[in-house]
C-alpha cells in the first residue's frame, strides 16, 4: 500500500499552501518601470536556438517587441525592437526605409505568440520615428533607429525594458549572450518563407535571420542575474552559414547618441533613464539592478523558504506516514 499522510496533519500544511499560492506570479506587477534588464517569469531557460530553434516560453525576453505592417503576410511582423524606456523603442534604421511604413505599422509588446495575443499584450502606433542622420542603405552603416510610441507602456511580469550600456561596460567579458525573434527559422533558399508565429530564442553561436532585424543581443551580467541589451540586429550574408556571422550595431557606441535624441524630443518617460539626462556633458550607467524582481514583495515570508519549509514538512508525514503502514 502507498504511504498516506494522517489527514488531521495534512490540514496543518493548508496555510501554507495558500501561501504559496498568493506568491505565485500573476499578470500584475508593480507597474512601475524603475528597473531594468529584469526577467521576472523566467531566469534559467538554456538550451536555446533559432535557425531550426526552440521557443522561447511567453515572458523569457519582456522588452521584445514586434513591430508590425499589413503590407506584410501572416502576422504582419517586419523586424523586432527593444522597449528601453516605457514610450521608446530601440530598433534598426533600415528596417524604416519607406516613410509610409513608419504610418502603417503598430508595436506589439509583451507578446509570445503572435496569432494570439494575450490580455497582457499591448498594442500601440508610432508617434515618431528617428533614423540615424548618417544611415547609409548600401553598407548600412549607423543601422539604428529609435520609435516614440503613442503612449507610454505599463510595466508587468510581461513587459520590461531593456538596459543600454554606457561606455563604461566591458562588453566584450560577457559571455552569456542571446538572440531572439520572430524572424525566418531556416537558412535563406530561393523558396518563399515565413516567418514565425512563435518567439524563438537562441544562444550564443547560432545566427538570426529575416524578420529579426531590429531585434535585441542581450548578455547577461556577469555579477547580477539581469540582462544587458548590446546589440540591434542589423545585417547578415544569409542564415546560419558557416563562416558568415550576423551583423549587429552597438548599442554601447551609439549610448550617447540614444539619449540625446530621446531628450531632444520629450522630457524623460522613464526613473531608470532620466538621471541620464539631468546633463548632456556626462552620463551614468543605471544604479545595480536587482538581481531577482519583487515577485515575493506581496509575500508575508520568503517564497523560497517557505518552498523548503513546505517540502520539509511533506517528506516528514510520507515518512510517517510510511512507519504506520
Amino acid at each position: 500500500m502507498g504511504c498516506r499522510a494522517p489527514p488531521g496533519a495534512m490540514l496543518l500544511l493548508l496555510p501554507l499552501v495558500v501561501l504559496l499560492a498568493a506568491c505565485r506570479p500573476g499578470h500584475g506587477f508593480s507597474g512601475s518601470c524603475d528597473t531594468c534588464g529584469l526577467r521576472p517569469i523566467a531566469y534559467h531557460y538554456n538550451n536555446m536556438r533559432i535557425v531550426g530553434g526552440t521557443e522561447a516560453l511567453h515572458g523569457s525576453w519582456p522588452w521584445i517587441v514586434s513591430i508590425q505592417n499589413p503590407r506584410f503576410s501572416g502576422t504582419g511582423h517586419m523586424c523586432g525592437g527593444s522597449l528601453i524606456t516605457p514610450q521608446w523603442v530601440l530598433s534598426a534604421a533600415h528596417c524604416f526605409g519607406r516613410p509610409n511604413y513608419i504610418l502603417e505599422s503598430r508595436v506589439v509588446i509583451g507578446a509570445n505568440d503572435l496569432t494570439h495575443l494575450g490580455q497582457e499584450v499591448e498594442v500601440h502606433t508610432i508617434r515618431r520615428a528617428i533614423l540615424h542622420e548618417y544611415f547609409n542603405n548600401k553598407t548600412m552603416i549607423n543601422d539604428i533607429a529609435l520609435l516614440e510610441l503613442d503612449r507610454p507602456v505599463h510595466c508587468s511580469y510581461y513587459i520590461q525594458l531593456a538596459c543600454v550600456p554606457d561606455p563604461s561596460l566591458r562588453v566584450s567579458e560577457l559571455t552569456d549572450c542571446y538572440v531572439s525573434g520572430w524572424g525566418h527559422m531556416g537558412m535563406r533558399s530561393a523558396a518563399p518563407t515565413q516567418t514565425a508565429e512563435v518567439l524563438q530564442e537562441a544562444k550564443g553561436g547560432i545566427d538570426t535571420c529575416q524578420g529579426d532585424s531590429g531585434g535585441p543581443l542581450m548578455c547577461r551580467d556577469n555579477h547580477a542575474d539581469y540582462f544587458w541589451l548590446v546589440g540591434v540586429t542589423s545585417w547578415g550574408k544569409g542564415c546560419g552559414r558557416a563562416f558568415r556571422p550576423g551583423i549587429y550595431t552597438s548599442t554601447q557606441h551609439f549610448y550617447n547618441w540614444i539619449l540625446l535624441q530621446m531628450r531632444a524630443t520629450a522630457h524623460p518617460t522613464s526613473r531608470t533613464w532620466s538621471h541620464f539626462m539631468a546633463t548632456s556633458s556626462h552620463y551614468h550607467v543605471p544604479n545595480a539592478v536587482p538581481t531577482q524582481p519583487s515577485v515575493s514583495d506581496s509575500c508575508p515570508y520568503p517564497v523560497q523558504k517557505l518552498r523548503n519549509f513546505f517540502t520539509g514538512v511533506q517528506n516528514l508525514l510520507q515518512t510517517l506516514g510510511g512507519n504506520k503502514a
